[in-house]
């Protein structure tokens, strides 16, 4: 590593620190229903097993804060003590009923309620709630899930998003509140890079540095989603950038452990990963050597031999296209429909189509805004039916899940022909 960008250290629970002078923290996130208790449970326990440090869990409706605190109290019973994470979104009265169960709470406090003043007025509310129990906070802001003044004001850029994050950052700062994560995802490796990088320049100018959590969101799968993720999350660890890490896949969350173990292991004291076959790790390997490179437009070509993984590596940094680009977020709690399968089926239906990038979506939450960079999108809206959307415009609503992918191909091939 050049250099380690000095943040605050920032504990969460009694056994994990996050920031500088501390090993890389590795965490996932639940993909069962938070309402099921005996399946995230289960989960739980396979994700804290497989090595996750930090266990993320969906918090949709009021209700799933009492399944939140029954999950825990199973955990602690059974002697696991991973701390867990409450993922809220729009409701400020669900993230301060999470306050005293579980260790640490995520929000996008812009989301907080429509008008901005009153989101300010909440956010100060839950910080000194936050302060009564001796919580942690991640103020996680995505790319396409700007509040509207801001992206008015500034567009939706790397700057729109760090200047968002800044504005709850000074009220932290002036609430006397430490406890802090902040992140800045993105879909896109490019915006991503720029946007965590802007925070951290203005975090220095205030005088107080924040632990950040990175991660490329919505990576999809397979070989390209752990490519995608390597290329950027690799460049922001060799500056320094990035006290916790996650690799968002759209597969089974377990298999995002070892991947986010190799980064946390290649660029800290953390301990090694856990069993990589020597293609994958020869793989990764080459996504972190030449990602920053790639980003930073230092090089133009990568000289590998294998066609296949040096197309990808320069796909995944936007520098040249091969093949479709997919954005694909790896479900969670609200996710009403097999996601990983769905997402599959769209891209051996769609592989013909270049030049084109395509979202598929878990729910209509987060979907058509964290798509931003989606020419066409495919959400789910729950009970069998679907909505495509053209950029962020929905063109077809209520569409039954059999005959959903047949649909985008048409209306991708329709658009082309004219």
């Amino acid at each position: 590593m050049k250099k380690e960008l000095q943040t605050l250290s920032v504990p969460v629970g009694e056994n994990v620190i996050i920031g500088s002078g501390h090993p890389i923290v590795v965490q996932t996130m639940c993909n069962t229903h938070t309402s099921d208790i005996e399946a995230t449970v289960a989960q739980c326990r396979s994700l804290a097993a497989a090595g996750s440090q930090l266990i993320r869990i969906t918090v949709p409706a009021m209700s799933d804060v009492a399944a939140l605190a029954e999950i825990r109290r199973r955990l602690r019973a059974e002697g696991i003590d991973t701390p867990l994470v409450a993922d809220v979104h729009f409701s400020a009265e669900i993230a301060k009923a999470a306050v005293p169960v579980v260790e640490k709470i995520r929000i996008n406090p812009g989301n907080f309620h429509a008008d901005h003043e009153r989101a300010r007025a909440l956010f100060r509310e839950f910080l000194e709630l936050c302060k009564q129990y001796g919580r942690t906070i991640r103020i996680g802001l995505n790319h396409g899930s700007l509040g509207k003044y801001i992206v008015e004001k500034y567009g939706n850029t790397p700057r729109a998003m760090a200047l968002a994050a800044m504005e709850w950052v000074r009220m932290c700062l002036d609430a006397e509140f430490y406890n802090v994560v902040v992140s800045l995802k993105a879909s896109n490796t490019v915006v991503m890079v720029e946007a965590y990088r802007e925070l951290a320049r203005m975090m220095q100018e205030e005088g107080t540095v924040f632990p950040l959590h990175v991660g490329v969101t919505e990576a999809g799968n397979g070989d390209s989603g752990r490519i995608k993720s390597c290329v950027a999350i690799s460049t922001l660890l060799e500056e320094g950038i990035g006290n916790t890490i996650r690799v968002s896949l759209t597969e089974r969350p377990e298999n995002e452990i070892p991947v986010a173990q190799y980064l946390a292991h290649r660029y800290s004291s953390a301990s090694a990963p856990g069993a990589l076959s020597a293609r994958e790790e020869g793989m990764l390997d080459a996504a972190c050597t030449w990602g920053a490179p790639l980003l930073n437009r230092t090089v133009d070509d990568i000289p590998l031999e294998d066609k296949y993984l040096k197309d990808e590596i320069m796909q995944a940094c936007r520098r040249r296209f091969y093949k479709p680009e997919y954005i694909a977020c790896p479900g969670c709690g609200r996710t009403l429909y097999d996601l990983e399968s769905t997402f599959n089926r769209v891209k051996d239906a769609t592989s013909q189509f270049k030049d084109v990038v395509i979202a598929v979506m878990g729910c209509i939450v987060n979907g058509p805004g964290e798509m931003a960079d989606a020419d066409y999108g495919y959400v789910g809206e729950g009970f069998g039916k679907v909505t495509l959307y053209r950029g962020k415009s929905p063109v077809l609503r209520h569409i039954p899940e059999d005959e959903a992918v047949q649909k985008l191909v048409d209306l991708i091939a329709a658009d082309r022909a004219e």
